[in-house]
C-alpha cells in the first residue's frame, strides 16, 4: 500500500469531490446530445461548478495558497511561494460529446517547481498522482513509464491544432513524420491523461502544443517521477511557459521530438 502525505490526500479529496459533480452532470450530457438545444451551456456550467468546488476545497486545508485556474485566471495568496495550478474538467469535448474520457487534475507549485500533482479520471476511477521525490502511482500501483526502444513498436499520442494555416499545416507536418515510424499514432483529447498514460506506460510518447499550465502540471511530475523525460519542444524545461510537451522515455523521447523539429523546420 502507497503511503500518501497529508498534501496528497487533500489533493486527491478535493479532486474526487469535484468529480463526483461532473460524474452526476455527465449522465445528463449523455441525455441531452439527443435534445435540439444541445449540451453545450450545460457543459460550461458543470465546468465552473467543478472549478468553485475544487477551489473551495483546497482554500479550506491550504488557505494561503495562490491559484490559475482555467475558468477563473489568477488568485493571488496570502503564501507568495505556493500556487494551486488546477483543470476541473480536462478533455470539455469528450464530456460534451458523451464521451467517457476526461478528467479533473491539480497541481501544487512551490517557488515555480512542481511539487506535487493528481489527475483523477472518475470514469474509470483512476487516481493518478506524485510528489516531488517520492515516485509516481496509479491508485495504489507503483508507476514507471514504458522501456520500449525501438521506434517501429512505439504508441504515440498527440493532440490535433486546431483551425489552418501555418500551425496546424506545421503539425500535419510533424505527423506525417512520425506516423511512418510508430506502431500506432493516438488523439484521445485529455492532455492531463495523456500525460498520466505516459507515466503509466501505456503509452510510449506524447506531444503537443499549445496547451495551457492548468493541462500538464500535474502530468509534467507523474511522468518525471515515473522514471520519464518531459521537455517543450525546444527540448528546454519551460512546458509551463510555452504550453508545449514532448514526453516519454529517455530512449525515445529524444528521437521523437528530433523528428518533430526537424518536421516543424520543413
Amino acid at each position: 500500500m502507497a503511503r500518501r502525505s497529508a498534501l496528497i490526500n487533500v489533493m486527491i479529496q478535493a479532486a474526487q469531490k469535484a468529480a463526483r459533480g461532473l460524474v452526476r452532470d455527465f449522465g445528463e450530457v449523455e441525455q441531452l446530445q439527443v435534445s435540439r438545444k444541445g449540451p453545450g451551456d450545460f457543459v460550461s456550467i458543470a465546468d465552473m461548478k467543478a472549478e468553485k468546488t475544487l477551489q473551495e476545497a483546497l482554500e479550506r486545508a491550504r488557505p494561503d495558497f495562490g491559484f490559475l485556474m482555467e475558468e477563473s485566471g489568477t488568485v493571488e495568496g496570502k503564501d507568495p511561494h505556493h500556487r494551486w495550478i488546477i483543470d476541473p474538467l480536462d478533455g470539455t469535448t469528450n464530456f460534451l460529446h458523451g464521451v467517457p474520457h476526461f478528467c479533473t487534475t491539480v497541481a501544487l507549485e512551490n517557488r515555480g517547481e512542481i511539487i506535487a500533482g493528481v489527475t483523477y479520471n472518475p470514469v474509470a476511477d483512476e487516481m493518478y498522482w506524485a510528489e516531488r521525490g517520492q515516485g509516481a502511482y496509479l491508485n495504489d500501483r507503483r508507476l514507471r513509464v514504458s522501456s520500449r526502444s525501438q521506434m517501429s513498436e512505439a504508441l504515440v499520442s498527440t493532440g490535433i491544432a486546431h483551425g489552418h494555416g501555418d500551425d496546424y499545416d506545421a503539425f500535419l507536418r510533424e505527423v506525417r513524420a512520425v506516423m511512418p515510424q510508430v506502431t500506432s499514432l493516438r488523439r484521445y483529447g485529455a492532455a492531463a491523461l495523456d500525460l498520466a498514460y505516459v507515466a503509466a506506460g501505456r503509452a510510449d510518447i506524447f506531444w503537443q502544443r499549445g496547451l495551457g499550465a492548468w493541462d500538464i502540471a500535474a502530468g509534467i511530475l507523474l511522468v518525471r517521477e515515473a522514471g520519464g523525460f518531459i521537455t517543450d519542444l525546444s527540448g528546454r524545461h519551460k512546458m509551463l511557459e510555452t504550453g508545449e510537451v514532448m514526453a516519454g522515455n529517455d530512449s525515445l523521447q529524444p528521437r521523437v521530438l528530433d523528428i518533430v523539429r526537424r518536421a516543424r523546420d520543413g
